[in-house]
């Protein structure tokens, strides 16, 4: 039934010699068989000789070649080369039907008793190691977040949708790691200290040549009668009695903290600490984003591969439901018009004119001058609000009725939330009229969004500092403008406080006020214009831009308000079922589809962006702009990195010496450059 090819290798039956390709003799040099047998030649040769072939033949070889015996066994194990690897690699992880595995199997044991006792102790070893991990593996999936929810939402609406509620999952994780972090190396032991638990005590940062119009703090709206609705500013706002709470950096002016023979240096842990969670961020983001760059490539496809990728491979098989499958029968359709409507467009740009590109470059270019022209009105507009805002605060605010003093504290959030919903509606209808194909449609108008809404973090933060960092004779004293600002990281943490409490009431409100209404008028409304604008859309680039915003937020404001990334934790927390939610009950999946692969790239990469632009601000705070001398730990230094030579002068001189060695260019450059090539070649 089997032919022999020479001492250990076996021709299956029927076989011509064009299978010498697939099954090499003994001592023959050629490729690994492993390989070779994931090749879609070999798989069609098997195909059509089993085909071909006879009823016992097919028999025969639905139960796998020929056993050989035991002697001829080992000669396969030594021979090929194969085996020796196989019995490292798991039986699963090779691309063989069944009975081929299990003959594979049986080589395997039957190679265990020409083992030594130290390599059967260590593949015993290895195997129990290996097991281990899996049944851990699989407990800790039962205790993942959300791992039903997500998963019935996979079966419901797809991969791509499912993409997204996996990514707010691992901003909750990731803002939570943050919180204990900033708690347990900064609010913890200030606070216990601050109680004398556990025989702390704690020392106050002592002034040292500062001038005494530099330490003044008050905070205005504590003393006196006090109206009820005053808590609810101060709770909406973070001003009043939220302002001097570990909420924020005032809070920490606090030299040392000793717990018995211990002594804990608070500035030095809240600079590190901030260091520690930026890193901890990127390096997280990059791994994943690395992961999601790997699939990306594995997709990239030509035209002929793409439509044939569609139609014989296009299908979610995670997808359990009947309306959830109708809707990737669209998506699917949605694909193909859209590769057609490129391949169109890629002929019709192929034949324009000389005149026809002039005429569409120069549309272009007047287009882009309109958009930097409303960018540049939504950005005047946050400043100008960003300047009113922050005068009329620093004004008595007990004249102000409770609806103005509360519009006056939010007119910049206000005004951010109105320039990240307009901007995108003219964004959507300028990109019709610049003749793009489909596909950069999408990323150019996702781009200009993402613009949008990092810039205007960026904006409100930059009208601050003008404020904060003033030149004229008022900020000469202190480098800072101390009237205004006392303690103007506190007035920072407090802007940031306020636009992420925001935020999450415009996602609240948008669902209950907007979505629901809209279901119901929908559903029970017959009225022509009503059924044609239909439900709202549940777009995943829009709500992931959403939650990007409000995790930049968190990544800037963690700084001057050391217990947010907890608000951002419980705020994603409660998004996720809202948004579940309308996702089930009053919105609409997008009729565009989403690859899970490239979405989740996609997503990490705004992710990223947004990261890069925390670090601008808070590199500037700590490097360039001075320190409060009212408040916080950093009293004591011109700047928050002086911290750190202070500490390093404290240490002997050969340790002063070792890390002067590594911060030296001599040192980092080289460094640098290692580690990138580690991390490349490890990519």
């Amino acid at each position: 039934m089997s032919e022999q090819l020479g001492p250990g290798t076996l021709r299956p039956p029927g076989g011509s010699d064009d299978d010498d390709v697939f099954f090499p003799v003994a001592n023959d040099t050629s490729p690994s068989v492993t390989f070779l047998q994931e090749l879609p030649s070999y798989r069609s040769i098997l195909r059509r000789r089993t085909s071909a072939g006879g009823t016992q033949d097919r028999r025969q070889n639905n139960h796998g070649f020929a056993r050989p015996p035991a002697g001829e066994k080992r000669n396969l194990v030594e021979g090929t080369g194969v085996e020796s690897e196989a019995v490292v690699r798991p039986i699963r992880e090779y691309a063989l039907n069944i009975p081929e595995k299990r003959r594979l199997r049986d080589i395997q044991e039957a190679n265990v008793k020409y083992l030594s006792g130290w390599d059967q102790w260590k593949q015993t070893r290895n195997k129990s190691w290996k097991k281990f991990l899996d049944e851990t593996k699989e407990l800790s999936s039962y205790l993942e977040l959300w791992r039903n929810d997500i998963h019935s939402i996979e079966g419901k609406f797809g991969t791509g949708i499912k993409s997204y509620f996996s990514f707010l999952r691992f901003l909750v994780l990731l803002n939570f790691i943050i919180f204990v972090l900033m708690f347990s190396f900064i609010t913890l032991p200030s606070t216990i200290s601050h109680y004398g638990v556990l025989n702390s005590s704690y020392v106050k940062v002592p002034p040292k040549g500062i001038e005494p119009q530099c330490r003044i703090y008050t905070i205005s709206g504590t003393k006196g009668l006090v109206y009820f609705y005053t808590y609810i500013i101060d709770l909406l706002s973070g001003t009043g009695f939220l302002e001097m709470t570990s909420l924020f950096y005032g809070y920490y002016t606090i030299d040392m903290v000793q717990f018995s023979v211990i002594k804990y240096n608070v500035p030095l842990a809240y600079l590190l600490t901030t260091l520690v969670y930026l890193s901890l961020s990127l390096i997280w983001i990059v791994k994943r984003s690395v992961e999601g760059f790997k699939q990306n490539l594995v997709r990239e496809e030509d035209q002929f591969q793409s439509y044939c990728n569609k139609i014989f491979a296009g299908w979610d098989f995670c997808i359990t439901d009947l309306n959830a499958s109708r809707r990737k029968h669209s998506s699917l359709q949605y694909e193909l018009k859209t590769d057609l409507e490129e391949e169109r467009l890629r002929q019709k740009k192929a034949g324009r004119t000389t005149e026809e590109k002039l005429r569409i470059y120069c549309l272009r270019l007047f287009l882009n001058i309109f958009v930097l022209a409303l960018l540049s009105v939504c950005f005047y507009s946050i400043y100008r609000a960003t300047i009113y805002s922050q005068e009329n605060i620093s004004n008595d605010s007990s004249k102000m009725t409770f609806e103005g003093n509360l519009l006056v504290q939010y007119l910049p959030s206000i005004v951010i939330t109105l320039a990240n919903f307009i901007a995108p509606l003219f964004f959507s209808y300028i990109i019709r009229l610049e003749e793009y194909s489909p596909a950069f449609e999408i990323r150019l108008t996702l781009m200009r969004c993402v613009f949008v809404r990092l810039a205007n973090i960026g904006v409100l933060l930059f009208s601050l500092g003008n404020r904060i960092v003033c030149a004229n004779k008022t900020c000469e004293a202190c480098g800072y403008n101390y009237k205004l600002y006392p303690c103007w990281e506190s007035r920072v943490g407090q802007e940031m406080y306020k636009l992420m409490i925001f935020d999450f009431i415009i996602i609240f409100a948008v669902a209950v006020f907007v979505d629901f209404p809209r279901k119901l008028l929908v559903t029970y409304c017959s009225y022509k214009p009503i059924q044609w604008c239909g439900l709202q859309e549940f777009g995943i680039p829009e709500n992931v831009l959403e939650i990007v915003y409000g995790q930049t937020i968190c990544w800037i404001g963690t700084f001057y308000s050391p217990v947010l990334p907890v608000i951002a934790t419980i705020k994603y927390f409660i998004v996720f079922y809202i948004k579940k939610i309308s996702l089930m009950h009053t919105c609409r999946p997008s009729k565009r589809p989403v690859r899970a692969s490239s979405s989740t790239f996609f997503f990490l990469v705004v992710l990223l962006i947004g990261l890069i632009l925390a670090f601008i601000p808070l590199g500037l705070s700590m490097t360039y702009i001075r320190s409060s001398k009212a408040c916080g730990p950093f009293v004591n230094f011109n700047r928050s990195w002086d911290v750190v030579p202070h500490t390093i002068r404290g240490f002997p001189t050969a340790l002063q010496n070792v890390l002067n060695g590594i911060a030296s260019e001599a040192f980092a450059v080289p460094f640098f450059m290692v580690i990138w090539r580690v991390v490349t070649k490890c990519s």
